[in-house]
């Protein structure tokens, strides 16, 4: 396997807050680190984060709050992280843009796809903020959306904690198995949760492949754009 050629990487909000709420900059550094990595490699990479370090729409909906303006709260945290990344990559030498699908013009591009690519074929890293500017919508099945229409080979899924895809929970279940490889109807039919359906389905339908791995050690995003195996394969099969 030779790797990939532009990517999309996928982060959750949590990752940026270490666990708690707001960005903890010494995260922040370490994930431009890695993305920088990659960028120096000469992959092209955009990247989609959450914004659960901030504030989840589902569960302020559950305290009563209406749930699409909750989810645009949802939207103004991910771009929040956004700027954060922007600034340690830009500090750290590397061309960034960021792009949000709601305007706000002082600090960000709008989002438009060709766009995207050419800062991609120019070097640059590509950040997509404030998830698919509506509510009701994951920033998995924006990760996704974004791929496809960016014109990505691969969806990379780095998660903290865990480091792959497992038959059941690893942390409560001691006899679960990792997948090296997995296809979406497998996934489906065993129930596994990776993304939300939504995003998977939109990976299947388009035969987007999806690698599933974990954050640790340093360095492993750099390893898989440059086909090393680790993590979780997840393809059309």
């Amino acid at each position: 396997m030779t790797g990939y050629k532009r990517v999309l990487l996928k982060l959750s909000g949590e990752v940026f807050g270490g666990g708690k709420v707001g960005v903890d900059p010494d995260v922040v550094e370490k994930v431009a680190r890695e993305i920088k990595a990659v960028s120096d490699s000469g992959v092209q990479i955009a990247v989609v984060t959450g914004g659960g370090n901030f504030f989840r729409g589902a569960e302020l909906q559950q305290r009563g709050m209406e749930r699409a303006r909750a989810d645009y709260m949802g939207m103004l945290g991910i771009v929040m992280n956004c700027l954060a990344l922007q600034d340690f990559l830009e500090r750290m030498g590397v061309d960034t843009r960021v792009q949000t699908a709601i305007t706000m013009g002082q600090v960000a591009e709008p989002y438009i796809p060709r766009k995207a690519i050419r800062h991609m074929e120019k070097g640059r890293v590509v950040i997509f903020g404030a998830g698919m500017g509506m509510p009701y919508f994951s920033t998995d099945t924006v990760a996704v959306q974004r791929a496809l229409e960016s014109k990505c080979d691969v969806v990379l899924v780095a998660k903290s904690g865990v480091d792959g895809v497992y038959s059941a929970d690893p942390k409560k279940d001691p006899t679960a198995v990792k997948y090296d490889d997995l296809s979406y109807e497998q996934a489906l039919t065993e129930g596994l949760k990776i993304m939300d359906q939504t995003a998977f389905a939109l990976c299947g339908e388009n035969k987007l492949p999806m690698v599933v791995f974990g954050m640790e050690p340093e360095g492993n995003i750099l390893r898989v754009v440059q086909g090393e195996r680790i993590g979780t394969l997840v393809s059309a099969g």
